[in-house]
């Protein structure tokens, strides 16, 4: 951690801006976090079935007790969303190929306004894995959030000045840190080593789970 943290004081340092951990806002309602459409009528419906999620989770052997799980790792996160965000950031912070993607394609330097529109999107994102719902307006949405990752939707939501797609690769690589990273925070709150280790494994396979989900847009049709 400490490592990450001192990422975020030299990506402020080189950058002369606020650090990147500083763009923290307070905990809003659902509904007024901007950007943030989930179980919106306006939102295309998936072409992944809910038959086709089921497959999937089947696949990764996620199952009723991971559910139960994710549902304690929400609550054990719930007080410390914001610190998980804040070594998100510095992870992000502290890696120029990964920040590119949240800079202004004009200046090249970080678009902080849209970084803090990110991360309240980023803290319900957490609320939302945690909670499991596997329905059809959270299968939606998942194809929502692949679209604004690639060229097709990316900067729509917030009209961002920024650059005009994430490169696949990242959404994959991703997976690794946005998991490992979590596991401290889980331990947190007194728990034993295995119901921490049950937590951890059932956040990995829901982050293994939307990143499929998100990387629809990227696949050629008919090969996913």
């Amino acid at each position: 951690m400490s490592a990450l943290k001192a990422g975020i004081a030299a990506l402020a340092m080189s950058l002369n801006v606020t650090a990147l951990s500083a763009v923290s806002l307070p905990a809003a309602a659902a509904e007024s976090v901007p950007g943030y459409t989930f179980g919106s009528a306006d939102l295309p419906r998936s072409p992944v079935s809910l038959e086709d999620l089921d497959l999937l989770k089947q696949t990764l052997l996620f199952t009723d007790e991971d559910t139960a799980h994710l549902n304690l790792a929400g609550e054990v996160l719930a007080d410390q969303i914001e610190d998980v965000l804040d070594v998100w950031y510095g992870y992000v912070g502290a890696n120029p190929h990964l920040i590119y993607y949240f800079t202004n394609k004009a200046s090249g330097q970080p678009d902080m306004e849209y970084l803090g529109r990110v991360r309240q999107r980023f803290a319900q994102w957490i609320r939302d894995t945690t909670a499991a719902d596997y329905d059809q307006a959270w299968l939606d949405y998942q194809h929502e959030i692949g679209r604004r990752h690639h060229r097709i939707g990316k900067n729509e939501v917030d009209a961002a000045p920024s650059v005009d797609h994430i490169h696949f690769r990242y959404l994959v690589a991703f997976i690794y840190p946005i998991s490992a990273t979590v596991k401290p925070f889980l331990a947190n709150k007194g728990h034993d080593a295995e119901t921490v280790e049950k937590m951890h494994a059932a956040w990995t396979k829901a982050v293994v789970l939307q990143t499929i989900l998100w990387s629809h847009p990227y696949i050629r049709e008919g090969d996913f």
